[in-house]
């Protein structure tokens, strides 16, 4: 039995994991933890959810539910993630990380921690999504510049970041797909006199409304025809899924940065 942690663990994501974990016997929750001073700290995990399987007691001290757990999930904030990561190292936990908008510092933080436990950090954690980005590389690779590319992303309106990390992956996968610098090319919406389009950039874009799961398109723009590829998620369920696939892959792995497509073997 794989034991489980959540950071961030009144989140709607983590709730949906723990929903999810609470039937699958593969799982326990066996710690959830939150910033100090969350107004639910020593609240029961099953109360909250209204699941009496789940005994889990949301805690404030991070420590100690990574220390009970053979795997922790972190769906928290991009400010919380690299202490979340500093105590799976320390602790040799393994480490699945959903968080999006992650720092330069934070993201060299984990690839040094891999050195020493397994993570797999990816911006989006359906298979979908992932089949998505190798698809748009690919398309990216085969249409030339005559093809112009706009991504446009839409979630909903309590969301912090912008744009999303998904919308940033097909962006780089994009860009990979050209053999080009994202830094280079991308433009991040646009207002005012802008003049005509720069041959080759790459647009991004994000939306932000009511209750919106996400919603991501990439359209490749050509004189006389246009080919877009869309994902639409309808509930948070497909990346909970994910996150507990990632989670089970984990539990074999020693050490090692993994994506959701090593995951998916897409």
């Amino acid at each position: 039995m794989i034991r489980l942690a959540l950071s961030g663990a009144c989140g709607k994501m983590a709730a949906h994991i723990m929903t999810l974990a609470a039937k699958d016997r593969e799982f326990k929750v066996t710690g959830a933890f939150e910033a100090p001073g969350h107004p639910k700290i020593g609240k029961r995990v099953g109360d909250l959810l209204g699941l009496e399987s789940l005994d889990a007691v949301i805690s404030g001290e991070a420590e100690k539910a990574i220390a009970q757990a053979d795997v922790v999930i972190d769906f928290s904030h991009r400010d919380a993630t690299a202490a979340v990561v500093r105590a799976c190292e320390a602790q040799k936990k393994a480490l699945v990380i959903g968080t999006t908008g992650l720092t330069e510092e934070t993201l060299a933080l984990l690839r040094e921690a891999a050195k020493k436990i397994a993570i797999v950090q990816s911006p989006n954690m359906s298979a979908g999504v992932n089949l998505l980005f190798k698809i748009v590389e690919t398309v990216a690779s085969k249409l030339g510049e005559d093809y112009d590319i706009e991504i446009v992303e839409a979630h909903h309106k309590h969301k912090k970041d912008a744009p999303s990390g998904t919308a940033l992956e097909l962006a780089r996968r994009a860009a990979a797909g050209r053999k080009v610098d994202l830094a280079r090319k991308a433009v991040y919406g646009r207002e005012g006199l802008t003049g005509e389009r720069e041959r080759g950039a790459i647009g991004i874009h994000a939306v932000r409304g009511g209750d919106v799961v996400g919603d991501h398109t990439v359209a490749f723009m050509a004189e006389g025809e246009r080919v877009e590829l869309t994902h639409k998620a309808s509930s948070r369920e497909a990346f909970a899924k994910g996150a507990l696939i990632a989670a089970k892959y984990l539990y074999l792995k020693k050490i090692g940065l993994f994506s959701m497509q090593d995951v998916l073997g897409v």
